[in-house]
């Protein structure tokens, strides 16, 4: 399958890639120290934070991701998305707050304050791992998908080097300064041209009444589905969605470290509102096209090494898989300019995940390892050290971005991966802000009891073993649970934890109350907890209208 790209296209993406690694080296002139580097100064503002997390949570492996998504299983993807809204409330009532006053520059800088360096390791090791395979990697490949269409003469492998050097120059001169700033111009194109394509993907479909017509399960435009769906059910949604939603939302540095670099608390939290409400519109946005296509691209059913493959005819006759669905709306359906215009957000988005994820992993691996190993290390050092973070981890994701096209279906890839890693995680944050018996032993004694479930589940899903195990959405409730009993069980059992391990670092009533008094001094449209509780009913009517 190939398709072909005009010069005006063309030169719009040119003019984007050299537009953010210009902006990328202005900003790399203002930095005075690694506070600067790593969390732009502390200095961020709402606007800036919610198109930030917006941004590089919807990178090209979710659109190309969602729409694949949406054509083979329906509006029930969407799950991830509304549960994404209720987590960042969560996580600006409860979480933010704390991470903030005690001025971290990392998450898991919070776990060695609450338990011990060891605990901290764990969750900063187990982030650059995720950084890497879901957020890096995974974002090179669906960016390479779409253009070795254009360029069908190049290797995929090419185009991932080519990428990860573009976004790893900007991200390795300006930081996370460089980061939000693009971030912010590539929400706006993001969002504009993914309302393009909902637009002329349903043209084309002939209307909603048209896919109703051709798809004739209605199942299919249900957000929450029956219990013996095999690809969301509903009690997954508790067991797992929320589960790995908590994670990437609530304690995933690529995601958190807009808000850790807030001006203040209430700048942090209206950021989260913000990108709360930009979170809702992509089930019209993103999803929608995927459904549309089912139309567009009649569904078809292969047999590859013993095992049924979801696939899509293109519409010269080629069979195409669900992850090329996107790019391929694109290219049939909007006209020239406007193509170049969506191929740049499609590029913007992928670079906003890009540098994100780089700048992340550079920042986990400087101040969590490198600085406790060289606590006198200057800011010139420190900040010279996660340039040189950034390129090795710019190698590795683009030796193992080629290998997700071994999966079925990038969607399932991202959740799945999460799913192997995350319940430790975020069991040990969780009891470790609302319990006041927890310890450091106890702690430990999760991640020791945690770590070769992810190792068995990992061996079953890639070795194909096929062992009679739960869907993977049980699957993270049934190791969150068990690492969390073992989390409570040895702490009580050793005497629970000391007054240091939680003063300041748990959840308490009076705190809750202390921001209340303040709350009160704002008007009503400006305390983000209203803001929250409409968000929550916009979800409510949402799910209702799409039961």
């Amino acid at each position: 399958m190939e398709f072909n790209l005009s010069n005006l296209d063309l030169g719009i993406i040119i003019g984007y890639l050299i537009f953010v690694v210009l902006l990328g080296f202005y900003f790399g002139k203002k930095h005075k120290d690694a506070e600067d580097y790593f969390l732009a100064g502390r200095s961020l503002t709402w606007p800036l934070i919610g198109f930030s997390l917006f941004a590089s949570n919807m990178s090209s492996n979710s659109l190309v991701g969602l729409a694949g998504a949406g054509f083979k299983d329906g509006y029930s993807v969407y799950t991830y998305e509304w549960m994404a809204v209720v987590i960042l409330i969560i996580f600006a009532v409860f979480f933010l707050p704390f991470y903030l006053k005690n001025k971290v520059f990392t998450v898991p800088e919070y776990l060695e304050g609450r338990f011990s360096f060891p605990v901290r390791a764990y969750a900063s090791g187990i982030a650059i791992i995720l950084n890497v395979l879901v957020d890096i990697s995974a974002t090179l490949y669906a960016g390479g998908v779409v253009i070795n269409l254009i360029f069908p003469e190049l290797s995929l492998a090419m185009i991932i080097v080519g990428l990860a050097i573009i976004a790893g120059i900007y991200t390795i001169s300006g930081g996370l300064s460089a980061v939000v700033y693009t971030d912010a111009v590539q929400a706006v194109i993001l969002i504009l041209g993914s309302c393009m394509i909902t637009y002329f993907a349903l043209d084309a479909a002939g209307g909603f009444q048209a896919v109703r017509d051709t798809i004739a399960n209605p199942p299919h435009f249900n957000i929450i589905k029956p219990i013996d769906d095999p690809a969301l059910p509903y009690p997954g949604i508790f067991t797992g969605v929320l589960i790995i939603g908590f994670y990437f939302w609530g304690t995933n540095q690529y995601i958190t470290q807009r808000a850790l670099a807030a001006k203040n608390v209430i700048q942090g939290q209206w950021g989260a509102m913000f990108a709360g409400f930009l979170k809702l519109s992509i089930l019209f946005i993103m999803v929608f096209p995927g459904a549309f296509a089912r139309v567009l691209y009649p569904i078809q059913t292969v047999v590859e090494d013993g095992k049924e493959k979801i696939m899509a005819l293109s519409g010269n006759g080629e069979l195409m898989n669900i992850d090329q669905i996107y790019p391929s709306l694109l290219f049939d359906f909007l006209p020239t300019g406007l193509l170049g215009i969506v191929l740049a957000g499609l590029i913007a988005a992928m670079m906003s995940s890009l540098d994100s994820g780089m700048n992340s992993v550079s920042t986990l691996f400087t101040m969590d390892f490198y600085r406790k190993i060289n606590p006198n290390a200057d800011n010139k050092k420190l900040m010279t050290v996660g340039r040189w973070v950034t390129l090795v981890i710019m190698i590795i994701a683009i030796i193992v971005a080629p290998q997700i096209g071994k999966f079925d279906g990038l969607w399932g890839y991202l959740q799945e991966t999460l799913a192997w890693f995350s319940p430790p995680v975020v069991a040990l944050f969780v009891l470790g802000i609302f319990s006041k018996k927890v310890n450091e032993k106890g702690a430990m004694a999760g991640i020791i009891v945690g770590i070769p479930i992810t190792i068995l589940l990992i061996i079953n899903s890639i070795g194909n073993l096929e062992w009679p195990l739960p869907n993977f959405l049980y699957m993270a409730g049934i190791h969150l649970a068990i690492c969390a009993l073992a989390i409570y069980v040895v702490s009580v059992m050793t005497g629970g934890a000391s007054a240091s391990q939680i003063e300041s670092k748990i959840w308490t009533v009076a705190s809750y109350k202390e921001q209340t008094v303040e709350l009160r001094k704002l008007p009503w449209y400006q305390n983000y907890r209203i803001q929250g509780i409409i968000l929550l009913i916009v979800v409510t009517i949402i799910l209702i209208s799409f039961a």
